[in-house]
């Protein structure tokens, strides 16, 4: 039990908390942000697992990092905005339509992945992004080393929770995204185009998921698999709810979650004899656990799933 006070493996804990963390903030936060607004994007799967191949691809053929950061949120945008045709303006099943995406994303990022590599034996690598140290806070005894030794793009998710409260809270946008996803009849009374401001937080969105798709080709790993993505789209969902709609604790929440995720490789490294499938569970179970455990609490948007049609409004 010494073992767990150690703070070589505090530090490590707490740096890979951090790590496992990014991808799940960068997703809640562009569902969050596409929830406000009245859709449920069933998508995000799809499209984190599209920025993780295009975000690979791109560094692989081009050398460049950040370049293919850029491309996963193109493609991330453009997914969104596919997403905002089928559930916003031909209104239909916000659960269909993301489904859908997912499935077609999934197919398309493995066909795609295949025609330009084949099917190697050994999966073809990039050299991933560096982690930086802050100064002064990473040389905080103990947890300085894991807390503030972390990637660029973990900075920036961090960076973008108070970015996306500022933005719904204390801007008249954030207004309008809020009227939107409670009373869209309101919304368009007032002259704010319904159709407008759900588009563009899908693509927004869209952005963010394909960000956090491509940090974990391009920082948390050096390569594309499959099944890379490994359920952390339907943990952000999860984690919206959690968060009750909100960015800061739905990035708590992310936080949660990649503390147990870290701690169970960890457990593993240390050589407890139990299967390993147990404690890949451990994170999942947890946050099905603690979902269960907020969920009548959640105050969900109230035009949540409603597709909004301007013909209707007044029938």
């Amino acid at each position: 039990m010494g073992e767990f006070l150690e703070a070589a493996f505090i530090s490590g804990l707490m740096g890979a908390m951090m790590r496992m963390a990014t991808p799940i903030i960068f997703a809640t936060l562009g569902e969050i942000l596409a929830e406000r607004s009245g859709v449920l994007n069933l998508g995000i799967e799809g499209i984190m697992l599209m920025g993780a191949m295009t975000g690979f691809l791109v560094t692989f053929g081009t050398g460049s990092l950040w370049f293919g950061v850029l491309m996963a949120a193109i493609v991330g945008m453009i997914l969104g905005l596919l997403m905002a045709f089928l559930s916003v303006n031909l209104g239909l099943s916000q659960h269909v339509s993301g489904l859908g995406i997912t499935l077609f994303s999934t197919g398309l990022a493995m066909f795609i992945y295949r025609l330009y590599f084949g099917s190697p034996t050994v999966p073809p690598i990039v050299p991933p992004f560096k982690q930086v140290s802050l100064p002064l806070l990473s040389k905080i005894p103990v947890i300085g080393p894991g807390l503030f030794t972390q990637y660029t793009l973990t900075y920036l998710a961090w960076l973008l929770i108070p970015v996306m409260s500022i933005l719904l809270y204390k801007t008249k946008m954030g207004l309008k995204i809020r009227t939107v996803g409670e009373n869209p009849v309101v919304a368009d009374t007032v002259g704010v185009s319904v159709i407008l401001t759900r588009t563009l937080c899908l693509v927004v969105g869209g952005a963010l998921m394909g960000v956090g798709g491509a940090f974990l080709t391009l920082a948390h790993q050096n390569m594309f698999l499959i099944d890379v993505i490994g359920g952390r789209g339907w943990v952000s969902i999860a984690m919206v709810i959690f968060g009750n709609w909100d960015p800061l604790k739905g990035a708590i929440g992310a936080l949660i979650f990649g503390f147990l995720d870290g701690l169970q490789l960890r457990l593993q490294g240390l050589g407890f004899h139990i299967s390993f499938h147990i404690f890949l569970m451990i994170p999942y179970l947890l946050t099905i656990v603690a979902l269960i455990g907020v969920s009548r609490k959640a105050s969900v948007p109230a035009s949540l799933l409603k597709p909004y049609r301007r013909e209707e409004k007044g029938g």
